[in-house]
């Protein structure tokens, strides 16, 4: 299915005339536009659909940075896609014996290091704050607290990928809806090292 890639002035790093696909806030006339719940919702108000995120890492991804922000545990036993970057948990679980009552899971702590640890991505990639990040989580609300936090250390440049890698929830609970996954996007069960988290709490 062709997605049409959403285009706005000035958000290449390029050249005006080139024929590359941008990264864009908002649909320009007579395209589709995002319509992204509250709680996906950042201060820069930038998004991409998985598939957007897709065509555009094939067609410019030397120039922008992919992050999954899931937990460990997410990235080793739901997948994960091989056309990121990197990853970097924006939470995680440090203690399997801490369990969080009100949340019904194990306590998630934040990463102290989050902003750092993309900042040393795109430092590897020779990119800076000001260029393009695409963060993702499981189903968009994570990563848009992650955006927001990026935002905070100073990068300007951040989208969401606002339907996650696993997607939302159907009225049956599975998460069969929208997302990386289900949208055919290439995808794996085996682990790298080079580009599974490093870092430690």
């Amino acid at each position: 299915m062709k997605i049409a890639i959403l285009l706005v002035a000035g958000l290449c790093l390029g050249s005006a005339s080139s024929s590359v696909p941008a990264l864009a806030q908002s649909a320009p006339a007579g395209a589709p536009s995002h319509v992204v719940p509250q709680a996906k919702q950042t201060a820069l108000g930038l998004y991409v659909t998985p598939r957007e995120a897709a065509d555009i890492m094939r067609a410019e991804g030397g120039r922008i940075l992919f992050v999954d922000v899931r937990t460990r545990g997410e990235m080793l036993f739901t997948r994960w896609t091989p056309m990121i970057d990197g990853h970097v948990p924006f939470v995680d679980v440090t203690e399997f014996w801490d369990w969080d009552d009100k949340e019904g899971r194990y306590r998630l702590e934040p990463n102290g290091t989050f902003s750092q640890d993309v900042q040393k991505l795109l430092a590897a990639k020779g990119l800076s704050k000001s260029d393009r990040v695409i963060v993702m989580c499981r189903s968009g609300d994570r990563s848009a607290r992650a955006a927001n936090k990026l935002v905070e250390a100073g990068f300007t440049n951040v989208y969401s990928q606002y339907e996650g890698f696993e997607g939302d929830q159907s009225p049956y609970g599975q998460r069969t809806v929208n997302g990386w996954k289900n949208a055919g996007l290439p995808w794996t069960y085996k682990p790298d090292r080079a580009k599974f988290y490093a870092g430690g709490f």
